[in-house]
C-alpha cells in the first residue's frame, strides 16, 4: 500500500550559469539524488544532516517550491510532479512550510494580521471579516494576544515571530507542514515551547510533519522516523529510538556523538571523528560520498556506491561496512 506522502527516486539538479570569456558551463550542483521515502498521515519524519546535505532542498521539492529534475512526489495518491502550476494550486492549501528564519519570510511593512491573512487572501478563502476572525483565533492559539493583529513583526521576539509564522501556515487548514529548522536560533526555553506547541497542534489537528533539523534532540522529540542525508543522498533510515541508540552508518554515529548521553540512550561505537569538510556537490566523490571522510573506509568504498539495505526492522543503511556490532550487542540481528 502506498504511503500518504511518498517521495520516489527524487533528483534535484541546479545548473550553474555560464561564465568567463569562453561562456563555459560552471557545472551542476547535485543537490538531491535518488531520494525515496514515505510518510503516513499524522506522523512525523525527521530529516537530519550537516549544512549542505540537501535537507531544505528536499523540503522545498516536496512542496514544489523547487521543481525536481527527476522522480516524483505523491500526495494522497496524486503525482504532484506531473501537475502544471494551475492544478497545483488546490494542493498548496493542504501543504505549507514554516521557514527557518521567520523574519526573513515576512514583509516587515505588513502588520501581523496582514501576514497571517495573506494565504487566505491569495487563495480567495473567506470574507474579510472571516479572515480576520480566523487570524485572531490562531494568534490566541499561539499564545499571543489578538492586539498583535495591528503590530509589526519587528516588534516581537524571535520565538514570537516563529509562532506568528506557524499561525500563518495554519490559516488554510493544511494537512502537511514542512518545518525547516523551526527552532534554530532560539534559546533553549523557547525551543522547548515551540516543540511542545508543534506536538500539541499535531494531536489537535491530525497534522503530518516533515521536520528538518540539525538538532537530533529536537528530532527525537517529534519524529517517529528519521532520514539521514549526506551530500544529497540518504545514508540511513530508521525508527527514531533505533537510530538514537544503534546507528548503523559511521556518519550517523558522528552526528549522534554530539548528543548528551541522556538523549543517546546508551553507549555508541567509538569512532574517530570524520576528517575535513564535506565534498563539493558540484563534483561529488565516486562510490560512497562519505568515503573521503570515513574512518572505516576501504577500497570498495571509493569505487562502488552502497545501496540502502536492511539491517533491522524498518532500518536501512547505505554502507559497505555498517556498524553491526551495535546490533549484535542488543540482539537486534543474529551473527552470521
Amino acid at each position: 500500500m502506498s504511503a500518504w506522502l511518498e517521495v520516489k527516486n527524487l533528483d534535484v539538479r541546479f545548473h550553474l550559469g555560464e561564465g568567463g570569456l569562453l561562456r563555459q558551463s560552471q557545472g551542476t550542483i547535485h543537490a538531491l539524488s535518488d531520494i525515496h521515502f514515505g510518510l503516513e498521515q499524522g506522523q512525523t519524519v525527521g530529516l537530519i544532516g550537516e549544512s549542505g546535505s540537501g535537507k531544505s532542498t528536499l523540503g522545498r521539492a516536496i512542496l514544489h517550491l523547487v521543481r525536481p529534475s527527476a522522480g516524483a512526489v505523491y500526495f494522497k495518491g496524486t503525482n504532484l510532479t506531473a501537475l502544471p502550476e494551475k492544478q497545483m494550486r488546490p494542493f498548496r492549501q493542504q501543504m505549507q512550510m514554516v521557514f527557518q528564519d521567520p523574519f526573513d519570510s515576512m514583509n516587515a511593512r505588513m502588520t501581523v494580521g496582514q501576514i497571517i491573512m495573506e494565504p487566505l487572501l491569495l487563495q480567495g478563502i473567506g470574507t474579510p471579516g472571516e479572515r480576520r476572525r480566523k487570524a485572531e483565533a490562531l494568534l490566541e492559539r499561539m499564545g499571543l494576544h489578538r492586539r498583535a493583529m495591528n503590530r509589526y513583526p519587528g516588534q516581537y521576539s524571535g520565538g514570537q515571530r516563529q509562532r506568528i509564522a506557524i499561525a500563518r501556515a495554519l490559516t488554510t487548514e493544511p494537512q502537511l507542514l514542512v518545518l525547516d529548522e523551526p527552532t534554530s536560533g532560539l534559546d533553549v526555553s523557547m525551543q522547548a515551547r515551540i516543540l511542545n506547541l508543534l506536538r500539541d497542534l499535531q494531536k489537535e489537528m491530525g497534522l503530518s510533519y516533515v521536520f528538518i533539523s540539525h538538532d537530533l534532540g529536537a528530532v527525537s522529540y517529534l519524529a517517529q522516523n528519521v532520514i539521514v542525508l549526506y551530500l544529497g543522498r540518504v545514508v540511513e533510515i530508521a525508527p527514531t529510538p533505533t537510530l538514537i541508540s544503534s546507528p548503523a552508518h559511521p556518519y550517523t554515529a558522528s552526528l549522534l556523538d554530539a548528543l548528551p548521553p541522556m538523549v543517546r540512550q546508551g553507549e555508541l561505537p567509538h569512532l574517530p571523528e570524520p576528517v575535513g569538510e564535506p565534498p563539493s556537490p558540484v563534483n561529488p566523490p565516486s562510490g560512497c560520498a562519505f568515503h573521503t571522510r570515513c574512518p572505516k573506509a576501504e577500497a570498495i568504498c571509493s569505487s562502488e556506491r552502497p545501496l540502502l539495505s536492511s539491517v533491522g526492522l524498518g532500518h536501512q543503511v547505505a554502507c559497505h561496512f555498517p556498524l553491526r556490532d551495535a546490533y549484535l550487542s542488543k540482539g537486534a540481528i543474529h551473527a552470521e
